[in-house]
């Protein structure tokens, strides 16, 4: 109602303004006048036409606008003067018009077009609301600095900030937009838009008539936007220090009353007369209310209500700021499936069909899960995707009700399969710093074969996993040609960078320069370096991934790597061979005299092949490696390694077996992934000519000899909307052959904290995060052999899920987790139940630029090793996607 008196009071403010216009003569011209005999008009010849009145416009083209020409022939009166007026009074960029003659002589006429042009807006101010409001106003009303300001303009926004309002609850705010004449600027003016908010209604109760089948309980569950969100609190007021609830004595009257209180009549008089506040009122708002609505009657259809619906809905204030809704629901019959039947089906029998609809005879009517079997099932099979998947594009469908008989309803499943489609062209848009062929490689969907869904769908998990494009906007394009046959597919792509940098530095005094500086190209080309015409900035576009890092802490400790990734060795199967390269030092310095006491220094290179198998599906992997890594100490006691001076090597082969179904690799919502790696070294001990059980640590261990498995596994589904359940597993293990070589001081297992690998990962160590504990505070001992690190873990983790943010710049998203783990020394000590437990609430914020980082608040709910205390609360910061 509001909405309409406005739009009455614009067109009422229009018409004043256009009963303005006149025509008449010159007032400032002393020669001789115009005549106008109006029933009998003259024609005259337009000798001239001048604009007056114009400060920004154009006169040409105002002229142009009027319609109006030297030399056009008109009638004074007549029409052609009235258009002209109408033409120039349409643009709505003019306040008056007046048109009049300044000169006549004989059959010509000079015409003077003066107007009064309406002022332009040079800022305007937001009145009533606090800074975050102001900001999301802004974008609604989409005012910008220039803007002639109509009548239009103003009610317009008016209308915005009103909905704007309406939308946060606010249904009583009144709005009023005021224009004010700059005095800077001239033919210039500001709006100030004032808003009273009111208070923010909401609902205090939703009741329901003639439901029969579903207690009021339930179906106010249906309305998710407008409904009402429990509260777990009860007022002060209604507690006292016995900590009894204090019935009022209306209520307890109603109980005695009542042979039976239900829970449902126990509800509602709490929430009509009570007044106690079991649940949270929630705004209301119009959209969501509609929406809610809509949700109600597909409950209903769903169990076998096939004609509810809503006859009456009725809101009304009960207060400023409360409002109740009443609505009246007729539910009808209840049906139920009885005979389906196929038509038009030629490819697969009736029989095949019936079984993947998977409805039989006597189950409840649900007209929407026959859709959802029919055309998209995220559950399982489809009769739609069993005909996509076999390249039946042009493929449709339509059930239709061919018989009602008392509570049943007979189905008839009338089926067009079509002919085959064939790709015909693939195109690819948005691909400008990617080169096609890495594109092309990843595309299931190639000219030539049959259509797929199922491979179309594919294709966009590929695509999104290869972190190039913003994987929200993958979008496939079928364009399909019944005629031919055939269909075209454009793959839709937005660039995103994945390149990173880190960056950090400092000057520690004595100990010299802190810092770390590093880069990462995930789409680099190294066959473009000699080729600078091809640069876009750098040379990129091949898929290839180049890691350079330093990191430094004063003369303490130096770390250099080097790394190099080429997803696709040879350029015709996805082979991928990696290659890296690391050197790292860390001194003991003595602060006072500033001298060297001793050193651990670490070189590694190793280098991988990896390829895609088919078996047991084409979503696994199989990659082998060897590495070998060189550690040299000299008196370095900083560190339990059962030495202190002394080398040790170590050659492992590597292999891990994995499978990845998981759909996008920042924010996942579907899919799982698999992986079970293992290292191992040469067995030494059968050729070494060394007494193991008396020789010491630094000969056991100057080759390094263990075999070691790691085993994770991850697990995503989306729970509704974009609110995602992952779960996760984890298990690792180190062995030797055999026992009279011992397990040695690298490659061991730490655990607890952010899992930020810090320096640890000189000594080969996997650092395992558990949040909830200190960092490595969950590492056991090995006293005996001055060794620490664990031999075996476990770590179990479930977190819920939902994005802030999806956007190319950032996704971020919060999460809310309960995990749990140990570490052991030695396997006899191993229990998969013994787990140090804790749960928390978290943040993660991932940019390309920098990568992701997190900071998680969690509570440990078990002791830490060597103390009396439960860890507690913990404060945690991560960088980086922490595989464990």
């Amino acid at each position: 109602m509001k909405k309409l008196i406005l739009l009455l009071l614009t067109l009422i403010t229009i018409g004043e303004a256009h009963s303005q216009v006149v025509f008449g003569r010159d007032q400032t011209n002393s020669g001789g006048g115009l005549s106008i005999n109006y029933s009998s008009p003259k024609e005259y010849e337009i000798a001239d036409i001048e604009v007056r009145g114009v400060q920004f416009l154009d006169n040409n083209a105002l002229i142009s606008l009027s319609g109006l020409r030297v030399g056009d022939k008109i009638k004074v009166p007549g029409d052609e003067i009235t258009t002209a007026i109408k033409k120039l009074w349409n643009q709505g960029i003019i306040g008056n018009i007046s048109i009049f003659a300044s000169k006549v002589e004989g059959d010509k006429i000079w015409l003077v077009i003066e107007l009064t042009e309406r002022p332009r807006l040079t800022k305007y101010i937001i009145e009533g609301v606090n800074k975050t409001k102001q900001g999301e106003i802004e974008e609604k009303i989409g005012l910008i600095r220039g803007k002639v300001l109509t009548d239009v303009v103003m009610k317009n926004t008016e209308f915005a900030v009103l909905k704007y309002m309406e939308s946060k609850g606010y249904l009583n705010a009144e709005v009023k937009v005021v224009q004010q004449n700059d005095t800077i600027l001239r033919n210039s003016a500001y709006l100030k838009v004032v808003i009273d908010k009111g208070q923010k209604v909401k609902i205090r109760n939703i009741k329901f008539n003639g439901n029969e089948e579903f207690t009021s309980a339930k179906l106010r569950k249906k309305f998710r936007n407008t409904g009402m969100v429990p509260k777990f609190s009860l007022p002060s007021e209604a507690i006292k220090t016995t900590a009894k609830l204090i019935w009022p004595p209306t209520l307890v009257k109603f109980i005695k009353g009542s042979k039976k209180t239900s829970k449902e009549d126990m509800r509602e008089y709490l929430a009509t007369h009570v007044n106690l506040n079991f649940f949270k009122s929630s705004k209301f708002v119009k959209e969501d209310y509609e929406e809610d609505k809509a949700g109600l009657i597909a409950f209903y259809n769903s169990k076998g209500f096939r004609d509810a619906e809503i006859i009456s809905d009725t809101t009304y204030d009960i207060s400023n700021k409360h409002m109740n809704i009443d609505l009246t629901v007729q539910e009808g019959n209840k049906y139920y499936f009885r005979d389906i039947s196929w038509t038009g089906n030629y490819i697969y029998t009736d029989e095949q069909l019936d079984r993947i609809l998977g409805i039989q005879k006597g189950d409840i009517y649900d007209l929407e899960l026959v859709n959802t079997k029919l055309n998209f099932n995220p559950q399982g099979a489809d009769i739609s995707s069993l005909y996509m998947d076999d390249g039946y594009l042009f493929f449709s469908i339509n059930p239709v009700e061919v018989g009602i008989a008392q509570d049943s309803i007979d189905l008839e499943m009338r089926i067009f399969e079509g002919a085959q489609a064939t790709i015909d062209k693939v195109v690819i848009s948005g691909n400008d710093k990617t080169n096609d062929h890495v594109i092309l490689r990843e595309l299931r969907t190639r000219p030539g074969d049959k259509f797929s869904r199922a491979e179309l769908i594919r294709t966009q998990r590929e695509l999104s996993q290869l972190g190039y494009f913003d994987p929200e906007q993958v979008n496939p394009v079928p364009i399909p040609d019944p005629i031919n046959e055939t269909v075209d597919i454009e793959w839709q792509l937005v660039e995103r960078s994945n390149d990173q940098i880190e960056l950090s530095g400092g000057w520690g005094g004595a100990f010299g320069f802190v810092g770390t500086f590093g880069v990462t190209f995930n789409n680099f080309s190294v066959r473009n370096i000699t080729k600078p015409e091809h640069w876009r900035g750098l040379p990129v576009g091949d898929g290839q991934s180049l890691s350079l890092r330093f990191q430094a802490n004063g003369r303490s400790f130096q770390s250099y790597s080097f790394s190099f990734v080429e997803p696709w060795l040879g350029g015709r199967n996805p082979n991928s061979f990696g290659l890296s390269f690391s050197k790292s030092i860390q001194r003991s310095i003595n602060p006072v005299q500033n001298e060297t006491l001793g050193w651990l220094k670490v070189t590694g290179i190793s280098a991988s092949l990896g390829r895609r198998v088919k078996w047991p599906d084409d979503y696994f992997t199989l990659s082998t490696g060897i590495s070998y890594q060189r550690y040299d100490l000299f008196q370095f006691r900083s560190r339990s390694l059962g030495f202190d001076t002394g080398d040790a090597n170590s050659i492992t082969f590597n292999a891990t077996f994995a499978r990845n179904s998981i759909n996008q690799p920042m924010y996942p919502q579907n899919g799982s992934s698999i992986s079970l790696s293992a290292s191992f070294t040469p067995p030494y001990s059968l050729w070494r000519d060394l007494d193991y059980e008396n020789a010491s640590a630094r000969d056991r261990f100057k080759w390094l000899e263990y075999h070691k498995w790691n085993f994770d596994t991850q697990y995503y589904m989306s729970l509704t909307g974009k609110l995602v359940l992952a779960a996760r597993a984890h298990f690792g293990y180190l062995g030797t052959y055999t026992s009279k070589t011992g397990v040695g001081p690298f490659e061991r297992f730490q655990l607890g904290g952010a899992g930020l690998t810090g320096q640890n990962f000189l000594l080969g160590t996997d650092v395992v995060g558990l949040r909830g504990y200190p960092d490595n505070s969950i590492t056991p001992q090995d006293f005996e052999n001055n060794i620490e690190g664990g031999t075996i873990f476990n770590k179990y983790v479930m977190e819920i899920r939902y994005p802030i943010s999806l956007a190319q710049s950032a996704t971020i998203y919060a999460l809310t987790f309960v995990e749990g783990g140990n570490n052991w020394d030695r396997f006899a000590e191993f229990n998969p139940y013994n787990i140090k437990k804790a749960a928390g609430i978290g943040l993660r914020v991932f940019m390309p630029a920098f990568g992701l980082m997190g900071i998680d608040w969690a509570y440990g709910f078990d002791r830490v090793p060597g103390s009396f205390d439960n860890a507690g609360p913990q404060f945690h910061f991560s960088i980086g996607q922490q595989i464990r």
